[in-house]
């Protein structure tokens, strides 16, 4: 048996979840995600990676700015939805929309919940040091990502940036989803309310967040570049601009905070030090240190601020 549904998601991280609904040959009746954005040099507006997917694939898409007028709302409930199918879309869902399908709204959240509720659960669960994290399906209510847990899967965090892991959780997720649509069908899913306790918040991360903070220990600071990679990118101000680190590596080695140690751009902390590993100068494609560092000089010495 098929479902009749709505998907409703907006970046890379949603894709895969899309490609599989479409291989299992779910009756998709539209697909929501959010408007063309300009985007390059000459700012034209491109879809979403969700949006050209469905397109690609002949589905109808719909690009609401808002969710919350009674026409959006009207145009969703007539779709006459089994479920909607809820990934990284990017607009809060009014109660409207999360009663107008028969079972409900289904999200996959990219962490451990009640741990990393809200906008970036992937990157701070790396920039928080944590050893694990996962993909949970949840039932949507009016609650930010407050809602019973159906189905859950976990995976270590190692040494992963954030565009690592964010693939990662993509792909288990989209099995997960798939997993728990079959299990919906059989009646062999149960709705388990999250704890209570252990609940944190993933804020969205501002654009000054990203400057690193040397003072802070080797470990730290890893996290900090791991987490913010590739986007926004970790970054320091280095002979007068602004370097993006996008990865380094914990060291030994120790000087005043943001020193510079040696040739190859190990850099203090406030404990330990950090060897850079890829870097982005403004206006430049990333690249490895030694690529830098043929044609451009940072000395022992000189200081990253």
């Amino acid at each position: 048996m098929t479902l009749r549904l709505a998907f409703m998601g907006t970046p890379d991280f949603a894709v895969p979840l899309l490609a599989k609904l479409i291989v299992y040959g779910h009756d998709i009746a539209a697909v929501y995600s959010q408007p063309a954005r300009p985007k390059g040099r000459g700012l034209s507006e491109e879809p979403t990676p969700v949006a050209k997917l469905a397109l690609a694939h002949g589905l109808t898409v719909r690009t609401p700015v808002s969710l919350r007028n009674a026409e959006a709302q009207a145009d969703f409930a007539v779709l006459n939805l089994d479920i909607a199918v809820v990934a990284a879309y990017g607009l809060i869902l009014p109660k409207a929309i999360l009663d107008a399908p028969r079972l409900g709204c289904w999200n996959l959240h990219g962490s451990l919940l009640p741990r990393w509720r809200g906008a970036a659960p992937v990157q701070r669960a790396i920039m928080a040091g944590d050893e694990e994290t996962g993909v949970m399906v949840m039932r949507m209510e009016e609650g930010l990502d407050t809602g019973p847990v159906l189905m859950t899967e976990a995976t270590p965090i190692a040494r992963k940036t954030a565009g690592d892991l964010t693939g990662e959780l993509a792909t288990i997720g989209a099995k997960l989803m798939a997993r728990a649509l079959i299990a919906l069908k059989s009646g062999a899913i149960e709705a388990v309310p999250q704890a209570s306790e252990g609940v944190t918040y993933a804020k969205k991360i501002p654009k000054e967040e990203a400057r690193i903070d040397w003072s802070k220990s080797a470990t730290e600071v890893d996290c900090h570049i791991r987490g913010l990679s590739p986007w926004p990118g970790a970054w320091s101000e280095a002979a007068g601009e602004r370097l993006k680190i996008l990865y380094a590596e914990p060291v030994s080695g120790s000087g005043a905070p943001g020193e510079v140690l040696d040739d190859q751009l190990t850099i203090a902390c406030g404990s330990g030090a950090v060897k850079l590993l890829r870097v982005q100068r403004p206006g430049k494609s990333a690249m490895n240190t030694a690529n830098l560092l043929r044609g451009w000089t940072l000395a022992p010495g000189a200081k990253l601020l």
